[in-house]
């Protein structure tokens, strides 16, 4: 990644390219995470279709719920693909949704609720591709999750390629991934963010924090200049107009 993002549509476009190379490249199991409190799933997946066109009817997208699937299929009523929800049904049920014809997969907004349907949905697509778009499999709010439900969502994550990240560590700092480039760390230093280290896997906590302390310029300056737009100061412009 040669800059930031200055938009989240920017991101996003980012994000459509960095999947096609993926794909190109035989990766069969994908995930791109656009890391922002309060982003509405719905209005990106909207953006992020693009990537899909030449797919046409051989897409099938799959919700994390009824509820959301509905939505789409009334939002996205003249779309070719067919629009399904994950569903907590049997193992048998759970085969009827995926069909021989169906050549590619996305999953909107899937939970670590849904992890033990979505592997059981991933056997039956086997090696046919697959994006999930803004997962939460890893979601620390759920509550009384036991040992075994852990290894069953690292076992599933572990599979998964990360095509593309982007999350904002502070309002000056930011983590990021656009395959096939490494990990990022941006910071903000002297009003332009400045990429401060490129690591080939993604950074722990600890390890992140020792980087950005690491990158804290040395020397203060009076005057400060003016800051660049950033995505994240876009997001809150976005995040204004989608409630407006």
């Amino acid at each position: 990644m040669s800059e930031l993002p200055n938009t989240l549509e920017d991101a996003i476009a980012q994000s459509r390219v960095a999947v096609q190379a993926a794909l190109a490249d035989g990766c069969t199991r994908l995930q791109v995470e656009f890391l922002f409190p309060e982003l509405k799933f719905m209005p990106v997946a909207e953006q992020f279709l693009p990537v899909f066109t030449e797919y046409d009817s051989r897409l099938k997208i799959f919700f994390a719920d009824a509820g959301a699937a509905a939505l789409a299929r009334r939002n996205w009523a003249d779309a070719p693909f067919q629009i399904l929800d994950i569903g907590t049904g049997r193992a048998a049920s759970l085969q009827t949704k995926i069909q021989p014809e169906d050549e590619i997969f996305l999953f909107i907004a899937p939970t670590s609720i849904e992890v033990p349907q979505l592997e059981k949905l991933c056997e039956v697509i086997c090696d046919r591709p697959l994006v999930l778009l803004n997962p939460r499999l890893e979601d620390s709010g759920v509550v009384g999750i036991g040992y075994a439900a852990r290894k069953t969502r690292e076992r599933f994550t572990n599979t998964i390629e990360s095509a593309y990240y982007l999350r904002p560590v502070d309002d000056q700092s930011a983590l990021c991934r656009c395959y096939p480039g490494q990990w990022e760390v941006w910071l903000e230093i002297g009003g332009e963010y400045q990429r401060i280290a490129e690591l080939p896997t993604k950074p722990s906590g600890d390890e992140l924090d020792l980087i950005l302390l690491k990158g804290q310029p040395q020397t203060t300056t009076d005057a400060a200049p003016a800051r660049k737009p950033s995505v994240f100061k876009s997001l809150q412009r976005f995040l204004k107009a989608l409630s407006s």
